[in-house]
């Protein structure tokens, strides 16, 4: 359920500007969550994190999360 959840935000903040742009802004995945959360998406930190499938793209996220959450 989760990994649909991080889906579903990556989803929204690709077509919601003012969404994109609070993401990008984010520096820590707690502040990563915390607007997941703002806007009605639950998941853990651990789902995030490989061997799962990234749900992100290195242009939806700060440079310190991409390093962090994109396999490199």
């Amino acid at each position: 359920m989760s990994i649909k959840n991080i889906k579903g935000f990556s989803d929204q903040a690709k077509t919601d500007a003012e969404l994109k742009e609070k993401l990008l802004a984010c520096q820590k995945v707690r502040e990563l969550l915390t607007l997941a959360k703002e806007q009605g998406f639950d998941f853990i930190e651990d789902e995030l994190y490989p061997p799962n499938e990234p749900q992100f793209t290195a242009d939806q996220l700060s440079e310190r999360l991409a390093k962090a959450l994109l396999r490199a």
